[in-house]
């Protein structure tokens, strides 16, 4: 759509639009489409009166009043036909909306449900009893030798890997119900940070919610692996025998509980953008806090290496006053993941490997061992394949688009 002149009596047709103050700029989007972008106070007051159908040289002349200063309407226009705020064929100077009004987010009633003070009662019971029981039968606290509860490694692997997959599937879905309770749409996919495979829940209509009301969103997942390990618990403290020791559903509960409590505590991992480097950004008021700090990381060895720094004018100024120290946070982070990489997975993974691998090249193995190594061995190498996967094609997805930067 070409972009009007600013002397052509043109009404805009907008889609309706939420508008959230955030510190010193206005978040405007459309959370149909979850289409976002980070306006000035002066631009959100200018969009405000286009959407209440001023026309665009009546909306010029009145920000010139109003601010002293004359505004590039086609510029400004032609950023809210990137930002899809525009509705083609809707009638002038009406909002675009359909007879029946906005669709409704699906699984909105469930995610109140989840969320409803009977279901916070049923955590809090939960949690208090898997307590209870750590406290009666010390023998359940999470401990590494729970993983060891079968002489398989393929029953390990199972474990650590397939049988994590419901649990971080539960973990996500609270994250996408205690959006879409507030209305908002999420989507989930598949990523890595540094050499972990991960998934991840988008909830992009979280920038027009109030601060206090997105807490909630993004520590959901945090107290969904809080209920999963208080109910594996429970489950093992179910059948275990008068001895106190536990048959192979009981160890198999015991085992995830682990998994699941090294999961969460990855997520105090703040330089792997995880749920509380989410809750940290805002608090702080940041919006993309990791490209700032890794942008800043990279002119550091620049300037050690007495090459040029790149451009940080295009960063927010918050991102880049608080970028300072995170970047050193994110240098130890870095230097500690790739420490315990170096130090304990790669020798445990070759061990392990090893292991196998000398199972199915000796004799004098039964079928079921061979079988258990192979099994092992191919879960392993899957798990290294994806995580190869999404780094190249993230490499590739790089190299083809250049970084663009929103300024104001």
């Amino acid at each position: 759509m070409p972009a009007p002149s600013a002397h052509t009596a043109v009404v805009l047709s907008l889609h309706p639009l939420s508008y959230h103050a955030d510190g010193e700029d206005v978040v405007v989007g459309r959370t149909d489409i979850d289409s976002y972008g980070v306006f000035p106070p002066d631009g959100a007051a200018l969009l405000r009166r286009l959407a209440d159908g001023l026309p665009l040289d009546e909306a010029g002349r009145w920000y010139a009043e109003t601010y002293g200063e004359q505004v590039d309407l086609e510029e400004f226009v032609g950023v809210l036909s990137e930002l899809e705020f525009l509705a083609p064929g809707a009638p002038a100077g009406s909002p675009a909306e359909s007879p029946a009004g906005p669709r409704p987010v699906r699984w909105q009633r469930l995610g109140r449900a989840v969320f409803s003070v009977p279901a916070w009662c049923l955590y809090v019971a939960v949690l208090a009893a898997a307590a209870v029981a750590m406290a009666v039968h010390p023998a359940l606290v999470p401990r590494t030798s729970h993983l060891f509860y079968s002489r398989y490694v393929t029953a390990l692997a199972l474990t650590v890997f397939l049988g994590q997959i419901p649990l971080i599937a539960i973990h996500e879905s609270f994250h996408a119900l205690a959006g879409r309770r507030l209305g908002l749409r999420s989507t989930l996919r598949i990523n890595r940070r540094l050499y972990f495979l991960v998934f991840e829940t988008t909830l992009d209509g979280l920038v027009v919610v109030p601060r206090r009301q997105r807490y909630l969103p993004l520590l959901a997942g945090m107290l969904a692996d809080l209920v999963i390990i208080g109910a594996l618990t429970l489950v093992a403290a179910a059948t275990m025998r008068p001895d106190g020791s536990v048959p192979v559903v009981g160890g198999a509960c015991l085992a995830l509980a682990f998994a699941t409590l090294i999961r969460f505590s990855w997520q105090f991992y703040l330089y792997l953008r995880t749920d509380l480097y989410a809750v940290v950004v805002t608090v702080l008021g940041c919006q993309d806090l990791h490209a700032a700090g890794r942008r800043i990381l990279a002119n550091r060895f620049r300037r050690l290496v007495r090459r040029p720094a790149r451009d940080e004018s295009g960063l927010h100024p918050r991102d880049r006053r608080i970028g300072r120290w995170y970047s050193w946070l994110m240098l130890v982070g870095y230097t500690f993941s790739i420490g315990i990489l170096a130090v304990v997975i790669i020798p445990a993974t070759w061990r392990s490997l090893s292991m196998a691998a000398a199972r199915l090249a000796g004799g004098g193995h039964s079928w079921l061992d061979i079988t258990d190594s192979f099994i092992f061995l191919a879960l392993m190498s899957g798990q290294l394949l994806v995580v190869g996967f999404l780094a190249l094609r993230a490499r590739l997805r790089r190299r083809a688009a250049a970084p663009t930067y929103l300024t104001s």
